[in-house]
């Protein structure tokens, strides 16, 4: 419920760019009926399933009355994984496994580690006991956190048809949440399903497509070392009047603040006019070192109702796909802590200056 609450602060916003041509800035999503036609979801790359139900003591939640059919996933993937330290979180947890690449994250190095076999678990589920591990799990059903410090290893979040707004993953009432080496693909992808809704968590190495959005956070929200892409786009969407999506790799909202997206792959050049790699209200923002691509432009900070400021954007290679030549918009009531080191990819060269727009 706090999501869709929040989604009401995020004013729809459009700007005029230099160019002569308007883009919309990702609006609010309230809570809505009805959905379209999906288009065809992504395809997984986790271990093949366990065809089993988990037994009673593998640390599930409890699942809901509705269960969604089961599905297998695809076979794992053959990348060795890397090792070394993983930094802290922005939910307070911490890596267990250092990143799989130091370069470009990617399908191969994002994801369920190779030979992990995953069990099938089916229904909604809600995890509230604290300190939970949850590992090797294939979830068709949404799932919600409202324990403190659970973590998910080696998980694939594939949620179930919908016509709501929803997330296959729900954090929102979680604190300390980790999820590490996991996928997030829709096994019915809609107009109205994201991939994670994230507050209080750190997630490191996670293969999040085919959704909406990628990830829709809230507050103290670290991103570390994963690839997010190929979004799902419908040409009709509740939450837009029935307009058009607005994919986000991630967007952050009003209210909300610390969010770090360090060392991902955010890649929105093969979404469909997609919207923004990051899009961005909430205050205290860093985007450090990461590979970001598509959208109108790139990066898209955007106050509401107040200045937007504590925004670090620092060592990041940009793509050339964006549909305005447009790495980073700022609103005029947005201001930059730090803009350095900022490139694009292909040449090593920097970027121009943020355009400036209401």
């Amino acid at each position: 419920m706090r999501k869709t609450l929040r989604f009401a602060t995020a004013a729809a916003t459009c700007v005029m760019l230099a160019a002569g041509l308007a883009a919309c800035k990702d609006p609010d999503r309230p809570s809505a009926g009805g959905s379209t036609g999906p288009s065809a979801p992504a395809p997984a790359s986790a271990s093949a399933a366990a065809s089993a139900e988990p037994s009673a003591d593998s640390g599930l939640g409890s699942p809901s009355a509705s269960a969604s059919p089961s599905a297998s996933a695809s076979p794992a993937k053959s990348a060795t994984p890397g090792a070394g330290g993983g930094g802290g979180g922005g939910g307070g947890g911490t890596s267990t496994g250092g990143p799989r690449t130091t370069g470009k994250p990617d399908a191969s190095t994002t994801g369920v580690r190779p030979g992990v076999q995953l069990a099938v678990v089916n229904g909604d589920q809600t995890f509230s006991a604290d300190g939970q591990v949850i590992s090797g799990k294939d979830f068709h059903g949404f799932v919600k956190v409202t324990g403190k410090n659970i973590r998910f290893v080696n998980c694939v979040f594939r949620g179930r048809a919908t016509s709501s707004n929803n997330a296959l993953l729900d954090t929102d009432r979680g604190t300390g949440t980790v999820v590490e080496d996991s996928e997030f693909v829709p096994s019915n992808p809609s107009a109205t399903l994201d991939g994670i809704y994230a507050n209080n968590i750190s997630i490191y190495r996670a293969n999040v497509h085919g959704s909406v959005d990628g990830i829709k956070t809230g507050s103290n929200v670290l991103v570390q070392d994963s690839y997010i892409h190929d979004m799902s786009w419908f040409a009709s969407d509740p939450n837009q009047g029935g307009g058009p999506t607005h994919n986000d790799g991630v967007q952050g909202f009003l209210g909300d603040s610390n969010v770090v997206l360090k060392h991902n792959n955010i890649d929105m050049s093969t979404t469909h006019d997609g919207n923004a790699a990051f899009q961005d209200s909430a205050k205290n923002a860093r985007v450090e070192d990461n590979w970001l691509d598509g959208g109108g432009c790139t990066l898209n900070f955007n106050h509401v109702n107040a200045p937007l400021g504590g925004i670090v954007v620092v060592n990041n290679r940009f793509g050339r796909h964006s549909s305005f030549n447009c790495p980073i918009l700022l609103s005029t009531q947005t201001t930059l802590s730090t803009n350095s080191g900022n490139v694009w990819a292909d040449t090593g060269q920097p970027i121009p200056a943020p355009q400036r727009h209401d």
